[in-house]
Formats: structure tokens, sequence, C-alpha cells
């Protein structure tokens, strides 16, 4: 089989993931050198049986996208991928195609105050009969608190699954779904958006240092809050079972902060990109008229009132009041006055009650990392932001010319370490395939984030 060359790969990493040797990989490739030194973007012939051990085989029937027969199998678009390395394009598979599927991993519950065995079974949809199945000699009726419980493999499948119609109601489907999973997550909320939908918070982790992430303040970048669904559902699922993630001790990092997490800052305006509007809604004619009469609202930023909420804080709101849109547009209005939305009154009141010691807002799109403001941010930000560059690839920039984003506001009044960072690239919303690259690229911050 022909295989591809990616970032980070070497002859020995491609030999152990295909089964075969690295002196097969040299015999088959004549024309890489004795040393191994192979680049990004070459053609190797891999020798031997095409299937990676642990797998089995599946042919792509007429239909079949990746999210689908990663659905189908209880597994996740990510394992399906490393599981296929073959395939350069996962939104461009064809019927007859081969791709091999992973086995789905086993792992382990921790017992919390409360739990029962049929809870527990419901929780990850599997029968009382199978767990019991999956520990011999356990006593249903004498659970004990921080008992470890095996899950069978069938069950240990994905909850949040990268999508292109992720929005506001999957994301509450999600936060269910993990709370009732990972009991050790608070999920409670910090206001309501100006529809009245829940701004939820999720807690995860026990220190005293505090840190905050959120996504979704541009309604067309609702990516951002699948990438934070996703890193809240890897983070517990390494907790709960002791794991490291690359060099990051996740139980201990647990212990040491925690990390509060505002998954979708703008739920009324990601709504409309993903949804559209109905004529009976109460702000229709206010948004079609600030849409130019279009009801394609896909590249739509704004609130539910037209209101950029990333322009909102007391951080020289005048000054970007006085070059954004004079009224309700789907970006760059900062409304009537500093924190005039009850979204970002909201974010405020929350930052207000906290004490972080670090604040990333995620955003999209450009691969950059923004970490000053006025000359206010402390001495370490650009320590910081050189760390997170160096974990990602992007490019850090110091000053960026406007004003009262949530950052800079962060930044102004408690000088501390504040970031905006635009993941991926693109036209606005960036597609779900990027997804994926994106994780891979930003991984590395959001756990050195909580570690700096």
């Amino acid at each position: 089989m022909n295989y591809t060359v990616r970032p980070g790969d070497s002859l020995w990493a491609i030999a152990q993931r295909f089964g075969t040797t690295v002196r097969d990989l040299l015999a088959a490739n004549p024309q890489v050198p004795p040393t191994g030194q192979i680049y990004v973007g070459q053609v190797l012939l891999v020798p031997g049986p095409d299937q990676p051990s642990g797998t089995s085989q599946y042919i792509v029937a007429s239909g079949d996208t990746f999210y689908r027969i990663a659905q189908r199998f209880r597994i996740s678009v990510e394992a399906l991928a490393a599981a296929n390395p073959q395939v350069e394009n996962p939104a461009a598979i064809r019927p007859g195609q081969v791709l091999y599927i992973p086995s789905r991993p086993s792992q382990q519950y921790i017992v919390q105050p409360g739990d029962s065995l049929y809870r527990i079974a419901r929780n990850f949809g599997v029968s009382v009969a199978q767990l019991q199945a999956a520990n011999p000699g356990l006593d249903p009726m004498r659970l004990q608190i921080g008992q470890r419980i095996n899950i069978p493999a069938a069950a240990a499948r994905e909850i949040v699954i990268p999508r292109e119609d992720y929005g506001y109601d999957e994301m509450m489907d999600d936060l269910d779904r993990l709370q009732a999973r990972y009991p050790f997550i608070s999920v409670s909320t910090i206001g309501e958006s100006v529809l009245g939908r829940p701004i939820p918070v999720v807690r995860i982790g026990t220190g005293a240092k505090e840190v905050h992430y959120n996504g979704s303040f541009h309604a067309q970048e609702w990516i951002t809050t699948v990438l934070l669904m996703k890193f809240i559902e890897r983070y517990a699922q390494a907790y709960q079972n002791g794991e490291r993630i690359g060099q990051f001790n996740i139980p201990a990092l647990y212990r040491e902060t925690s990390l509060w997490v505002v998954p979708m800052v703008n739920p009324d305006g990601v709504e409309l990109v993903q949804e559209g509007i109905d004529p009976d809604n109460p702000y229709y004619e206010l948004v079609v008229e600030a849409n130019n009469g279009s009801l394609d609202f896909r590249p739509w930023a704004a609130n539910i009132r037209g209101v950029d909420l990333n322009n909102q804080f007391p951080a020289n709101w005048e000054r970007e009041a006085e070059r954004g849109e004079t009224g309700p547009a789907p970006r760059n209005y900062s409304g009537p006055s500093p924190l005039s939305e009850p979204e970002s009154r909201a974010m405020a009141d929350f930052t207000r009650d906290h004490d972080f010691r670090l604040v990333i807002a995620w955003h999209a799109q450009g691969e950059e990392i923004y970490w000053g403001y006025e000359g206010l941010e402390p001495a370490e930000s650009e320590h910081i932001a050189t760390v997170f560059s160096e974990a990602s690839g992007y490019r850090p920039i110091r000053y960026l010319q406007s004003w009262a984003g949530y950052k800079d506001w962060f930044i102004q009044d408690w000088r501390r370490p504040g970031f905006t960072i635009e993941v991926g690239r693109g036209i606005q919303p960036l597609p779900i395939t990027q997804f994926w690259r994106i994780w891979s690229q930003t991984i590395g911050i959001l756990l050195a984030g909580l570690d700096l």
C-alpha cells in the first residue's frame, strides 16, 4: 500500500504502525537514504500486510461518511482516522474502499456516592448482566465508594462526536451524558442569553489555582465549542483512568488546578448560524434587516440582537465603537454601551466571581495567538505565548489594533495573562473536516494552560 508521510513520522513509527520493519521499508523504497531520512508529503510503499494490528476490515458503502462509520462502530472519528493513515482526506472516501476499524478500548469507572450497578449500567448504555460479566466476583449490593468497575469495551464509546450540525442542543445533551459518566464534573450556569437559553459552565478539577477557557463568543466560530467539549471529555476520561496525556499527569493537574470552561458564550447566535430563524422569533425582522435581507446566516458573528459580544467589554470600548458598525449587524457592532448584552454581562460577572490565574478565549480563524493589550500584560505573558506557539505551531502576536475584547478587559483589570487564540484557517464557519487538525495543534495549549 502507499502511505503519505505526515508531520512527526519516522521510518520506525511507520514500521510499527503497519507491522513491518525498517529494513523492509528501506528495501521497498530505494529512494530513501540508508539514514532513513524522510520528509512530510513523501509517498512510501509499505510492504507486507496492509491491515494494522488490532483492527477489522470494513468496506465503505454508498452514503457512508467517516462520522457515520464511527457512530456505527461506537468509536471516535479521531480513532478511525488514526487507524487509517492511508486516507488523506476523510471527507472523500468512496464506496468499495477498505477501512480498518480499531477495537474499542475498555475503561474503568470509579464508584461515586449514591451509585448503584443499575445506575452505572444505564450511564454507559449496557446491561447489569454485562457489567457483572466484566467484573467477576462483584457484589452488586456492596459497592464501595472509590471502587473500580470494569466497563465492557462495547460501552466505552465517545460522547462528544464532532459534526457539522453541532449546536446548543447537542452541547447540552452531551453535557448531561458527560456528567452522568463522570460525576466529578460540575455543570452550572453563569446566566442566560437574550432568548433565555442558560449559558453553561463546566468545572473540572479541585485545585486552588483557577484557569478559564471559553468558546463561541462569535456565532460562526462554533467549532471552538466542539473543541472545548471534546477536551472536557478527554480530560475527564484520563482523570477517571489515572492516565497521562503526553507529558501531562492528569490526576496531578486535576488536584492542582480548577478548570472552568464556558463552551458556548453565544448560544442564540450559534443556533441562528446552525438552524436559521423562524418568522415568529421576536428578533426575526431585526436580524434579517441586519443581514441585508439574506436568510443565510452562516457568516453571522453577533448575538441575536446584532451585537458583537467580543466588542462589549469596558477596555477602550468607546474607541472600538467609533470605528465599528453604528447599529445591529452580523459583526463589529459594539452595542449601545459596554456590557449591554446579557451574555457579556454574564461573562463579566462570572470572571469577577473568580480569581483566574490565566484565561483563554478561543476563536477562529488564523492560527494565531494574541497575548498583549496596551502594554498592560505581565512580563510572563510573552513566555507563555512562546510555550503555546511551540506546542501548536501558531504565530504569537503581541498587539492587534482592536479593543473591548474579553481578553483585553481581563488583562486591563487583572494584569494577568490573557490570550485570544485563533484556530484553523479558511472561510467562516470552518468546516468540521478541519476539526482533528485543529485538535492536534491545540491539545498541547489546552493542557499547558493548566500547568503554567
